[in-house]
């Protein structure tokens, strides 16, 4: 006989400001473990620091940095083979969340040499260059570059004007590369130039007569960072120097889709950063008799920028798992660095109206976030380029050439 009673719901868990879509819940322990790891160790190692870096224009401890890194596993941490963890997309991005947490320079160290220097060596590299490479670089001991950029050619990379022409048996690379992240530091560089039969990935030792690296001074945004201008003066390389499989202007940008996923993640550790800045003193400066947390404006605020946060996790998630599934495309990335950097940067902004003059301030990280991003919205595409690469895949008319 049938009961009637009817059947009881499930409790439903409080609320968590810290998590007020239970995002966790798409997370298995794996996920979670990696996430308190990188966490912890950026609140230990970093976080007490890095606005002295920022403020000094200089990371004194960056190889320091990339080993421990490596003993984490978060160089080149998808990969598989080679000394790399094999982890998943989601387990990367979530790194480069917890990074950027603390500082986008360190997650840029971190994506650089794993998915652009490293990617683009495990993907068209031989199994020589892989041997060589790789396992050194996973654990931190080598630290990679990527030029592309150059003084006149951003936006465009097919008319760089960096070039390799044969010599005998041999490559001899001329030209520059501008605005190239990890390039002081870096023991190898990943170098695209153009040949007589179009574009190729050459890989150059710091140490090749010829090859110079300069780091660029008075940034006023990532200055936690190490960014160079890499100078090629007839730097002859032998021929097994190039990266077989990368010919072409489709293996450089391959590589920089793979990154600007990271990015993808990485800017919403930012936000997040400011945001939680903004609600703690939000609850603890007073105005007027009252926390100003109290006032309606500043819990309009606070409500749209936990709103566009969680937005944006949630995208970054659902990339991931996209990723995870091999079915990401690259006019999908373009949509998530998009839409996230630039709300990244409004929450930004957002949180510095509620700090008020304390905003500006080192002893906040809002500021520095706020410069930071300024970088992220134009480094890996513009905002401009990637609406332009949604405009054609949504219209099928190309608006780049036009």
């Amino acid at each position: 006989m049938a009961s009637d009673t009817p059947p009881r719901r499930p409790s439903r868990p409080p609320f968590d400001p810290a998590d007020p879509l239970g995002l966790d819940e798409l997370l298995d322990e794996a996920d979670l473990d990696i996430r308190r790891t990188v966490r912890e160790w950026a609140a230990k190692r970093v976080a007490p620091h890095v606005a002295e870096w920022f403020e000094r224009g200089e990371v004194p401890e960056v190889r320091e940095l990339a080993r421990e890194l490596g003993s984490l596993g978060a160089l080149g941490m998808t990969l598989d083979g080679h000394g790399c963890a094999g982890a998943s997309a989601v387990q990367y991005g979530l790194v480069c969340l917890e990074l950027e947490a603390v500082d986008s320079g360190i997650r840029s160290l971190v994506s650089v040499q794993g998915s652009l220097a490293m990617y683009a060596i495990h993907r068209f590299g031989s199994e020589e260059q892989k041997r060589r490479w790789l396992p050194v670089m996973a654990a931190g001991e080598a630290i990679g570059c990527f030029g592309l950029t150059e003084p006149d050619h951003g936006s465009d990379p097919a008319g760089m004007r960096t070039g390799a022409v044969r010599d005998g048996g041999d490559w001899v690379l001329t030209g520059r590369k501008m605005w190239i992240t990890n390039g002081s530091v870096a023991d190898v560089a990943v170098i695209w130039a153009r040949t007589d039969d179009g574009i190729q990935g050459f890989l150059v030792p710091a140490d090749s007569p010829g090859f110079t690296a300069i780091p660029v001074a008075h940034k006023g945004s990532l200055r936690a960072s190490v960014t160079s201008e890499l100078v090629l003066d007839g730097v002859r390389l032998p021929a097994d120097a190039a990266l077989p499989g990368g010919t072409g202007l489709r293996a450089p940008l391959a590589c920089l889709s793979y990154a600007r996923y990271g990015i993808v993640w990485g800017a919403m550790g930012a936000a997040r950063s400011c945001f939680d800045a903004a609600l703690e003193y939000a609850g603890t400066r007073e105005q007027f008799g009252r926390p100003i947390a109290g006032f309606q404006l500043t819990q309009a605020k606070l409500a749209d920028m936990a709103v566009e946060l969680h937005k944006g996790l949630l995208l970054a998630w659902h990339l991931g798992r996209r990723l995870d599934a091999g079915r990401l495309r690259p006019e999908q990335v373009s949509l998530g660095k998009l839409n996230n950097v630039r709300e990244a940067l409004e929450i930004c902004r957002t949180a510095r109206t509620i700090l008020g003059a304390n905003g500006i301030s080192f002893a906040y990280p809002v500021m520095r976030h706020m410069a930071n991003l300024e970088s992220v919205l134009t480094y890996e595409g513009t905002s401009e380029m990637h609406q332009l690469v949604l405009g054609k895949a949504l219209t099928g008319l190309d608006a780049f050439r036009g």
